[in-house]
C-alpha cells in the first residue's frame, strides 16, 4: 500500500468523519469530533503509550509462539499421513469453535495477567499460519520433486531444501493474516479479563463516558495493526525474494 494513499484516505475519512456530526448534530459523548479525538491523543500520550507498549508486547509474544507453531504444525502435517488423519480434524474442529467464547476460560485458568492474552492471540493465528504454510508445502512443484526424486535425495533433505522453500511465499500469506488477527486476539483477552492494555483502556473510557479517549485507543490500535502488517509484508516479501 503506497503511503500517500493511506494518507488521502485518512484525510478523508476524517472529513467524512467531520460532515456527518455536522449534518447530524450528534452529541460529542456518542461521537465526538476528530479534532477533540486529536487533542485527547495528545495530552494522554503518555497514558496510552503504556497501554499500548502492553498490547504490542502480547501481539508480538503472541505472532513468536503462533508462528513457531503453526510452522512445526505444517511440517509435521506434510510429512506424516498419520498425523494428517489425527490432526487435521482436530485443527479444523479448533477453527470452529468461537475462540473468543474461549476467552472467559483462559482467564479463570490463567489468571488476570499477560498469559491468557498471549495464548489468544497464539490461538487466533494458529490455524491461518498453519493452513497456508501446510496449502504450500504440498504444492511444491512437481518438476522440483522428480528432480530431487531422480538425483537421490533423503526425504529429509527435500523437505528442507525444496519443499519448504518452495512454500515461503505462503507462510508470507499466512502471516500476513497473522499480523491482522492477532491483535484481535490479544484486545479480545484484554476486554474479558485485564488490567492494562489498550483493548482495557477502550473499556475503561467507555464506563466512563470518555468517549474521545475510546477513539483515540481505537487508532492507536489500529495504527499498530497497520505497521506491524507493513512489517510482516516486508518480511514476506523477502521470503519470497529468497524464493
Amino acid at each position: 500500500m503506497n503511503w500517500k494513499h493511506g494518507l488521502l484516505s485518512t484525510v478523508f475519512l476524517i472529513g467524512v468523519w467531520q460532515l456527518v456530526i455536522i449534518m447530524t448534530g450528534i452529541q460529542r459523548f456518542i461521537l465526538p469530533p476528530p479534532w477533540t479525538v486529536l487533542e485527547t491523543l495528545w495530552t494522554s500520550r503518555a497514558l496510552i503509550a503504556e497501554h499500548t507498549l502492553v498490547t504490542l508486547t502480547e501481539i508480538i509474544i503472541g505472532m513468536i509462539i503462533g508462528t513457531i507453531l503453526g510452522v512445526a504444525t505444517a511440517l509435521n502435517l506434510a510429512v506424516s499421513t498419520t498425523a494428517r488423519a489425527i490432526l487435521r480434524p482436530i485443527l479444523v474442529f479448533l477453527q470452529a469453535m468461537p475462540v473468543f467464547a474461549l476467552a472467559p476460560i483462559l482467564v479463570l485458568w490463567f489468571g488476570f495477567g499477560i498469559a491468557p492474552k498471549i495464548i489468544m492471540a497464539v490461538m487466533i493465528i494458529y490455524f491461518p499460519i498453519t493452513s497456508a504454510f501446510f496449502d504450500g508445502l504440498m504444492k511444491t512443484p512437481t518438476g522440483y520433486m522428480d528432480l530431487a526424486k531422480t538425483m537421490g535425495a533423503k526425504s529429509i533433505n527435500t523437505l528442507w531444501h525444496i519443499r519448504f522453500k518452495a512454500a515461503l511465499p505462503s507462510l508470507g500469506s499466512g502471516l500476513r493474516l497473522a499480523a491482522v488477527y492477532a491483535p484481535i486476539g490479544a484486545v479480545i483477552g484484554e476486554w474479558v479479563g485485564g488490567s492494562k492494555g489498550l483493548g482495557y483502556l477502550m473499556l475503561l473510557a467507555n464506563g466512563r463516558v470518555k468517549t474521545d479517549l475510546l477513539f483515540a485507543s481505537l487508532f492507536v490500535l489500529a495504527f499498530v495493526t497497520v505497521c506491524l502488517h507493513l512489517a510482516v509484508d516486508i518480511l514476506a516479501r523477502r521470503l519470497e525474494k529468497d524464493h
